[in-house]
């Protein structure tokens, strides 16, 4: 049986019902079905999805726990009759028989092509021998049995009993909820906690901090796209991205997920003003920058609801700031308030009272009803907690606390509203919160002007934004030229110098144990193995079908290469046996005197083959040839035959090699062009990867699904390619600040073909160099010479740079709010932060690596980098030496079977700013002495990721930067200690060398003197003065030691770099000796 009912909970809640009904005259939530001899639930054909849910529907869910449409309940004393299909009665008669609180009889119509039975008359006649009849007099149905009960009881007029309205009866039956009913609004509770703080959130701070052009409308859809779109092949899944994130999510059926109302996002911008009811929706209008924004949405799961609403106020007054304080204190009170036995008028009158209290102006602003009850029913209109309702609360009961103040106006005299919603559960002492609340008020401004900034912390989001960081978070020193000047506060420097230090330290310590914990949850003692990477599998190949097949050569039992069939035929003993191209390793030749030898290797198991030494084999424990020779005097034929072989099998490989290269590229389908209007174009534009032939300028044209690249290619050719926006992941503008190019550049998900070339980047382009341009005022030149012309000639430059990249980008904007309206999905436009810029090698040459809000990217030049951060596990800084003036980074991906990548050569003077960055952007890092060979622990961590996890994970890197860093200070404090101890004479000129000259490559000696840094910072008076004492004192040490200071006077003096690079070299034997 497809649909199994509980007969359980089907007992208790008719047994609920009866109850009722029998204390209906002492009770006046039940009091309209005091007098009633039966209860009548009548329903039709299924509703439309975005008509409400009836009350009638509801207590059908609520008692069955299904929707039965076209079925007909009559609850009368004795019995409970029910009228239904055939093919429901095989579902409904589980709760008929014995067991049951009430007797079920069934009523069941014949089928449509089947002769019709008295069903019908005779539930007609069990309705009409009642005197009065409650039922749900306000829902209207239709449907073919709606139509010929309708004609029954008009035809019976004067017969049928009186009707009286129960839906108050209805509402008290399904208020108070039980164990199981509470722990399914606490899931759907979840589930909207989880998209408000991990979707919708981040999401209005992205649109807010980059002032993003999207509609209302359009990031409702975004929302409600988080459970799945599309139909057919195109459909997709809940975006588990958002909802792994959420508590006690693991085992929810998202069949059973849906939104109780279309999401309703309302600003500043919205053209029907702030509206706080339900039914109101998201317009068309384009989501304003400032002001108020209110959010509200309700998810139901297994039919049971729950709401939140939020305000969000960008750049608020201190009076927005106050106003919201207050709602927030006054959910806070209401909490405490709303208990068993209140009645809901009094819940109402006590927010007002709390209201004109904290501020008498709000009250006249304060909304018309405090929330209503919630459960599969959205809003019960019986359990309003408004002015006038004597309803009294019980345990249990489940409310959305709906508070807010309306048609509030600011200072220019535009309205708003503040919103705050909540699911909440009755107790006996107090009320319980089920949704996430608000904790702060705080939590919910934005500050986006610099003068709101000074005063208040920003909103922190989901990825703070990039700035400048300060060296380990050193305040700005005061500078005259390139020398430091002394600053006021050293131990207030000290003191923030630490305190920044010890901030990241934390957050690093924070960031590995979330990362170990979620490696631990990700690859779980079953998920253990390749880390989700398939092995290789044995490749079957034939060489022919049967012995008929093979060519004509083979009757002759000689050596012959079929190219056709990619096959040698060997002769074996009198018989001609094929070998397949992918069996042979390789082949041998070799001339010994009148003969010629030739030796045939085949791919055997055992053999260390360097990459294919996990080639994998059908059966490894079977008999292998490994090589096969054969002796000719025919030199000439062996010849002929080793070169066969050779050109074939080179000829196999680099076909597989194509095929595997090629395995990947994607078939993007048809780009459907604007009709009706022409597409935004940026001309004289060109692309890379370039087409082949002759570099001319082209355009791209932005089109309804994708963006279209046109070149002329001669006089006749014309060359075009399609990027389509459902296979973009980033889109990329950089200025041509610095540079000399204006780029828009589109990272791909799956890699395309264009032209020959197979690409996961595609950039256009504009040069603005002087060449680009049409200068045509040389005739003030024969007037004016010198630097005014020169001058001039820079502001004309750099007007037409300022023009060009306010032009592309506006153009590239286009494509985003073209691709946004083609997925349903905001591509946000991201712009590379030169300011946090640092010069490294990701390939074979140096380049700047500029980081974004999503990615650390390379894009002036081919080979392009494009790294999203979320896809970097952990980075590892390696070669992290005092002695060096150079570092390396190490970037992990979440996937371990992608290679890490390697940006090596990076400045050290850099390796503050990069940490800095690295931490602002939540990635957790390590750093050490030397580097690693990742290639091996890589396959390591991949065979069985579990064991790694449990073996401590990331932890072998030494954890956080700050132990790395500690335990180099101790390595580096131990050899100055020896060095102190060692020989005079060693001591004294390496000191010397180490003051005086730059062979020793000291980065210590390059900061003092200058020589050698990058960085145009360097120790101030303080920090000098220190080292000089110090030194001081080791020099006296040193002359007590010789007991004379004549004789140190000498070698004391600076001399030249000759005489002071073998004391150098003596000094550093000794050191190494007493390592060892």
């Amino acid at each position: 049986m497809l649909v199994e009912l509980n007969k359980i909970l089907f007992n208790s809640r008719v047994k609920r019902i009866y109850d009722a009904w029998n204390e209906s005259k002492n009770n006046e939530d039940y009091s309209s079905i005091a007098d009633t001899d039966a209860l009548l639930l009548l329903a039709g054909d299924p509703a439309a999805e975005d008509e409400p849910m009836k009350k009638g529907t509801c207590l059908q869910q609520w008692l069955l726990g299904y929707e039965f449409p076209s079925t007909f309940l009559l609850f009368q004393k004795d019995k409970i009759v029910i009228l239904c299909s055939a093919s429901k009665a095989k579902i409904l008669s589980q709760v008929s028989g014995s067991g049951t609180v009430i007797p079920v009889e069934i009523l069941a119509q014949a089928k449509a092509k089947d002769q019709a039975n008295d069903a019908v008359p005779k539930f007609f006649e069990m309705y009409s021998s009642k005197t009065r009849v409650g039922t749900l007099t306000k829902e209207e149905y239709t449907g073919k049995l709606i139509t010929e009960w309708n004609k029954l009881v008009s035809d019976k007029k004067g017969q049928v009993p009186e009707l009286v309205d129960m839906s108050m009866a209805v509402s008290g039956f399904m208020a108070m909820k039980d164990d199981e009913e509470l722990k399914t609004i606490q899931g759907a509770s979840n589930l909207t906690s989880t998209l408000l703080k991990h979707h919708v959130i981040p999401r209005l701070e992205t649109i807010l901090d980059k002032e993003s052009k999207i509609s209302h409308d359009m990031l409702a859809a975004q929302i409600e796209a988080r459970l799945g779109s599309g139909d057919g092949d195109n459909a997709k899944g809940p975006d588990m991205k958002v909802w792994s994130k959420g508590k006690n999510l693991t085992d929810v059926d998202w069949q059973l997920v849906e939104f109780c109302y279309s999401p309703i996002i309302i600003s500043r911008s919205t053209k029907t003003g702030y509206d706080l009811k339900y039914s109101a929706e998201s317009t068309e209008d384009n989501i304003a920058h400032k002001g108020v924004l209110l959010v509200s949405f309700g998810m139901r799961y297994k039919s049971y609801c729950a709401n939140v609403g939020r305000t969000f106020i960008v750049d608020p007054t201190e009076e927005q700031e106050a106003q919201y304080n207050v709602l927030l204190s006054l959910q806070q009170e209401l909490l405490s308030f709303i208990k068993e036995g209140v009645t809901s008028k009094d819940i109402y009158q006590h927010a007002l009272s709390f209201v004109k209290d904290k501020d008498p102006e709000l009250e006249k602003h304060f909304v018309k009803t405090a929330g209503f009850g919630t459960g599969i029913e959205f809003r019960d209109s019986a359990y309003v907690l408004g002015p006038k309702n004597t309803r009294v609360l019980k345990k249990n009961m489940v409310f959305n606390l709906d508070l807010g103040f309306a048609d509030l106006k600011d200072k220019d005299g535009s309205k708003y509203a503040l919103h705050l919603a909540d699911t909440v559960k009755v107790g006996s002492e107090r009320s319980s919160t089920l949704t996430e609340p608000l904790k702060s008020a705080k939590d919910y401004l934005f500050f986006l002007t610099q003068e709101s900034e000074e005063d208040e912390k920003p909103q922190k989001s989901e990825r703070r934004p990039p700035v400048q960081p300060k060296t380990n978070g050193t305040p700005a020193k005061k500078t005259a030229g390139n020398k430091v000047l002394r600053n006021n506060r050293r131990a207030a420097q000290d003191e923030v110098h630490q305190t920044a230090a010890a901030k990241l330290a934390e957050h690093q310590r924070e960031l590995h144990e979330k990362l170990h914990n979620d490696g631990m949850a990700k690859y779980s003692e079953e998920g253990s193995g390749t880390g989700g990477k398939e092995g290789k599998g044995w490749k079957k190949f034939q060489s022919y079908k049967g012995e008929g097949a093979l060519p004509s050569e083979a009757e002759r039992l000689r050596i012959f290469v079929d190219r056709k069939a990619l096959t040698v035929i060997l002769p074996i003993h009198g018989f001609a046996v094929p070998f397949h191209i992918n069996t042979i390793k390789n082949a041998s030749k070799n001339d010994e005197g009148e003969f010629t030898y030739l030796r045939i290797n085949f791919q055997t198991p055992g053999q260390l083959a360097g990459k294919k030494e996990d080639t994998p084999f059908e059966d490894p424990d079977a008999t292998f040839v490994r090589s096969i020779s054969y002796r000719s005097t025919d030199g000439h034929r062996f010849d002929t035959i080793y070169k066969q072989i050779t050109e074939l099998k080179k000829e196999v490989n680099k076909r597989e090699a194509q095929k595997k290269e090629m395995a990947d590229v994607i078939d993007q389908g048809s780009l459907t062009e604007i009709k009706g209007r022409r597409p935004a174009k940026m001309p004289e534009a060109y692309i890379r990867p370039a087409p082949d032939g002759k570099r001319l300028p082209g355009e791209v044209e932005i089109h309804q699904n994708g963006v279209r690249y046109q070149s002329p290619m001669g006089q006749k050719v014309a060359f075009h390619e399609d990027v389509l926006f459902s296979n973009v992941k980033h889109l990329f503008f950089q200025p041509c600040d610095h540079e000399l190019l204006v780029i828009v550049h589109m990272h791909l998900k799956q890699p395309i073909m264009i032209g020959k070339r197979k690409t996961i980047d595609v950039q256009f382009f504009r040069e603005a160099t002087d060449v680009q341009f049409d200068e045509t005022g040389n005739r003030k030149r024969k007037h004016r010479y010198g630097d005014e012309d020169e001058i001039e000639m820079e502001q004309q430059e750099r007007k037409r740079r300022q023009l060009m990249n306010k032009e592309i980008r506006a153009f590239a904007e286009k494509i985003a709010e073209a691709a946004s309206a083609s997925n349903g999905e905001t591509l946000e436009l991201d712009i590379p932060f030169r300011e946090l810029s640092f010069e490294g090698v990701p390939f074979r040459t140096s380049v700047r690596l500029q980081p974004t809000t999503d990615c650390l990217v390379y894009l002036t030049d081919p080979p392009f980098l494009v790294v999203t951060l979320a896809d970097i596990e952990i980075a590892s800084l390696e070669r992290v030496q005092y002695s060096l003036r150079q570092f390396d980074l190490v970037l992990i991906f979440k996937d371990f079977t992608k290679p890490p990548l390697h940006i090596n050569s990076i400045q050290s003077s850099a390796m503050d700013d990069v940490k800095n960055w690295l931490d602002s952007v939540d990635i957790p890092m390590a750093e050490g002495p030397v580097n690693l060979n990742w290639g091996p622990i890589m396959k390591h961590i991949n065979e069985s990721p579990h064991e790694f996890f449990q073996g401590g994970g990331w932890t072998f890197l030494k954890g956080t930067t700050g132990g790395a860093e500690s335990d180099l200070s101790d390595q580096s404090g131990s050899e100055s200690e020896f060095e102190a101890e060692s020989e005079d004479f060693a001591e004294s000129s390496s000191e010397s060398e180490s003051n005086f000259s730059d062979a020793s490559g000291s980065n210590e000696s390059g900061s003092d003197f200058g020589e050698g840094s990058d960085s145009d910072s360097g120790d101030d008076w303080d920090e000098l003065e220190r080292k000089a004492a110090k030194s001081d004192a080791k020099r006296a040490d040193a002359k007590k030691a010789r007991g004379s200071d004549d004789d140190l006077s000498e070698d004391d003096r600076p001399k030249k770099k000759t005489n002071g690079k073998a004391p150098a070299k003596a000094a550093a034997k000794s050191k190494s000796k007493g390592k060892r």
